[in-house]
């Protein structure tokens, strides 16, 4: 079918002229293959990838279809793995010749080139330098200093690579340790989805499957970009564009995945023939403005219906929702100039959007961080949900919500344990299993964690995986306070920025990663993750680990364990990492429902099935009914920006995954180089008398006393709406306030602070 023409990017800013995937993601896997020399076994693992019997791809979290193609990775996430699998070592040699003083000074780049981390290490502060230690005396030591410290002034934070099985463990630790403190990194991206769609429609997570791409007709995306973070995602717009689906995206940033596609698994397409348009309208809706672009939707919806009837589905309102009078009533009240004004959005447009809606059957709605990085991001997840109610798209075969999550079992983490609010873990069964008296208080999350470490009520922090340290919002504010820790411990595979931030006492494990054998007491093991759908998925490694020292996660975590707390005939440690069948009939035990015959269905072509409610209608809300709400504002930064103030959105390039840094080619936005650049587009530059390349500092408008800001970044022309600039993440985390977060959820507001730009030497900001 014909494809509407897309609106070229501004002109005279950078533009990547050819379309996502195509010759550039091959060119982007072979830079590093190059630079990594992960050896000739790394084809095998690439061709494993994602598929039953294989390993699960370290990086996003999209689906794995039971029929998968004959290269089931995407360039980012060839990369992950490429970047696991290096033949390049950090050991104790190294570690020898380079000061942590010296390393804080390295760039994140930098760090992680060194390579895998081969040997356990502690810092010696006389010395300044991580020296090799046995895992005997690492674990005899770290359990002998946290039984010293008050269990309620220590953090088990997790990021979101760790396997189900391991991140059970974690929780369970740490409750019989005896707190909640279970800070993960959906604190950080998406825990306004877990608790804005559990108060909407009683699901903390999206209620569509794979299939339903198959089904819809319309499709809406929100503040994600699939080109970078879930490129296999491709695959499946492509299918439903080659039906007749519309797709309708809104985002401020022209993102090239969705915009066209040329797929890198078809050789006529590769070759001779055209990329495929993805994007039917594009929307660049100014950050914070969604609310208003969904009521706008919504208002040209009510107006349809009074002209010709029949577009509100009024039996399923009836039958299944509550609170539609207050919203409807809100919704016709809206003035249109207001909904303009807080969405930068035409009218017109808007009732295009809200026209194609009311013809379409079955929708899906697409959203990502975009969305849940605000202030008041959890009305934007209840704006999309009543928008979705309103035609009864919630529940059946090809509509629904659904959030694309980053990290590959970020989702999962939270099914199992990972959670500072006991009242989401079924604490009663596993006080019987396992014959302990769990805290009930609630723990601490991203954001608390982080007060309690600048206020110097956090002792002791353990981080399973992750670079918590570069990823928290204020960051140029907590790097001091690090040192005032008595006990900071680092599961992990390569150096980062956190592993420099040493404390009074500092560890450095490392671990296995996922492509590699895990061969424990029974004989080699397989893990599970959850993937975006919630779908559950075998991973078996064969690589052999590139050190004989390292040890699994599920090992050390067990091995901490032992060493931590008083013997416990039901803690049987040893026993279970001995064989992880048996962790798994624990996490059975605990959620039956979900994970009924756990071991027997563990490599189910396509994953199994663990349910959600609210897909079969079957609302677990207060009120036993979906929830409309009616929206007090219109902007999810509060107000939009007036005058000279911007509103910063952070960036993750084509050549990074969260903190990792690959290299320095953000091919899909027409960037190379240095990664210090601001973006803006060329009327702001000119209004705010800049010139492009001219150096300067952000500052942070936040009106809370402190001084934030990120100096020597270089002006760029780039395609964003007024009011809007663009930079990186994590060097821009300096500028996030820790209280500017999503005042339901606490996920920090990293798409929406705001912001005025000095130029240097300027006495004031311009």
């Amino acid at each position: 079918m014909d494809r509407p023409k897309e609106k070229r990017q501004r002109k005279d800013t950078p533009f990547y002229e050819a379309a996502s995937g195509s010759w550039g993601s091959v060119r982007g896997i072979a830079r590093v293959l190059l630079d990594q020399k992960p050896g000739p076994g790394v084809v095998r693992t690439l061709m494993r990838q994602n598929k039953p019997g294989g390993h699960m791809c370290t990086s996003c979290a999209w689906a794995k279809p039971a029929k998968p193609n004959l290269f089931e990775f995407c360039e980012n996430g060839a990369k992950a793995t490429v970047w696991d699998l290096t033949t390049d070592r950090c050991g104790p040699d190294f570690f020898a010749a380079h000061s942590v003083s010296e390393l804080r000074t390295w760039s994140d780049h930098d760090l992680e080139k060194i390579g895998r981390l081969t040997h356990p290490m502690r810092y010696d502060a006389a010395s300044d330098h991580y020296l090799p230690v046995t895992w005997e005396e690492a674990f005899r030591e770290i359990g002998g200093r946290l039984r010293g410290i008050d269990p309620k002034q220590t953090v088990f934070y997790t990021s979101g690579k760790a396997s189900l099985e391991t991140a059970f463990l974690w929780q369970l630790f740490a409750r019989a340790y005896g707190h909640n403190n279970l800070p993960d990194s959906s604190n950080m991206c998406h825990e306004t989805t877990s608790v804005g769609l559990k108060k909407v429609i009683g699901s903390p997570v999206g209620t569509c499957v794979l299939e339903d791409f198959t089904h819809c007709d319309m499709i809406l995306f929100f503040g994600q970009n699939t080109g970078t973070n879930s490129p296999r995602f491709l695959h499946e717009l492509q299918r439903a564009v080659q039906r007749g689906c519309k797709i309708v995206t809104f985002n401020p940033v022209r993102e090239r995945g969705l915009v066209e596609f040329v797929n890198p698994q078809n050789p006529s397409q590769m070759t001779l023939g055209s990329p495929t348009r993805i994007s039917d309208i594009y929307l660049q809706v100014r950050p914070g403005g969604d609310i208003a672009a969904l009521a706008g939707i919504c208002k040209h919806l009510f107006a349809l219906e009074d002209q010709r009837g029949s577009v509100i589905d009024r039996a399923f309102v009836a039958e299944h929702t509550s609170d539609f009078e207050a919203f409807e009533a809100r919704i016709r009240d809206t003035p249109w100039e207001e909904i303009e004004r807080n969405s930068m959005l035409r009218r017109a447009d808007l009732e295009q959007v809200a026209e194609i809606y009311a013809r379409s059957e079955k929708v899906i709605g697409i959203y990502g961080m975009g969305l849940t990085q605000h202030v008041h991001g959890w009305l934007n997840i209840g704006m999309l949900v009543n928008l979705l109610l309103m035609r009864g798209n919630i529940g059946r075969r090809g509509a629904g919500i659904s959030p694309v999550r980053g990290h590959s079992n970020v989702q999962g983490q939270r099914t199992v344990g990972i959670s500072e609010k006991p009242s989401l873990v079924p604490i009663d069964k596993m006080e019987e299993l396992f014959g302990l008296s769990i805290p009930r208080d609630e723990g601490w999350n991203t954001a608390v964690a982080t007060e309690k470490l600048l206020d110097g009520t956090l002792k002791a922090f353990l981080s399973l995986g992750g670079n918590f340290a570069r990823a928290i919002p204020d960051q140029g504010r907590t790097d001091a306070a690090w040192a005032g820790l008595d006990l900071n411990v680092q599961v992990a595979t390569k150096l980062n920025r956190s592993h420099t931030l040493v404390s009074r006492e500092s560890w450095l494990l490392p671990c296995l990663v996922r492509a590699e054998e895990d061969r424990q007491a029974s004989g080699p093991q397989a893990v599970s993750m959850e993937d975006s759908l919630s779908h559950i998925h075998g991973s078996v490694g064969k690589r052999p680990p590139a050190s004989a020292w390292l040890l699994s996660e599920a090992a050390i975590v067990a091995g901490l364990a032992e060493a931590t707390l008083p013997a416990n005939p039901k803690l049987r440690w040893r026993d279970w990492v001995g064989d992880y069948r048996h962790i798994r009939d624990l996490i059975e035990a605990c959620w039956p429902e979900q994970f009924a015959a756990f071991n027997a269905r563990l490599f189910t072509p396509g994953g199994f099935y663990r349910g959600n409610a609210a897909r079969e209608r079957q609302w677990k809300t207060e009120s036993g009914k979906a929830q409309f709400t009616a929206p007090d504002k219109l902007c999810a930064l509060g107000e939009p920006p007036e005058g000279k103030e911007m509103t910063l959105v952070t960036l993750r390039s084509n050549d990074q995954f969260n903190t990792t840094i690959y290299g320095f080619s953000d091919r899909l936005r027409g960037l190379e180089g240095p990664r210090n650049v601001l973006l803006m587009n060329p009327e702001e530059i000119a209004r705010h008398g800049l010139h492009e390349g001219q150096r300067v500092t952000l500052e942070c408008a936040w009106s809370d006393g402190v001084d934030r800001r990120v100096s020597g970044l270089r002006v760029t022309a780039y395609d964003l709406p007024d009011s809007c600039v663009g930079a990186y993440y994590p060097e821009t985390n300096p500028l996030v306030p820790l209280a500017a977060r999503d005042e339901l959820s606490g996920t920090p507001a990293y798409k929406g602070t705001p912001v005025r730009v000095r130029a240097e030497g300027s006495a004031a900001p311009l």
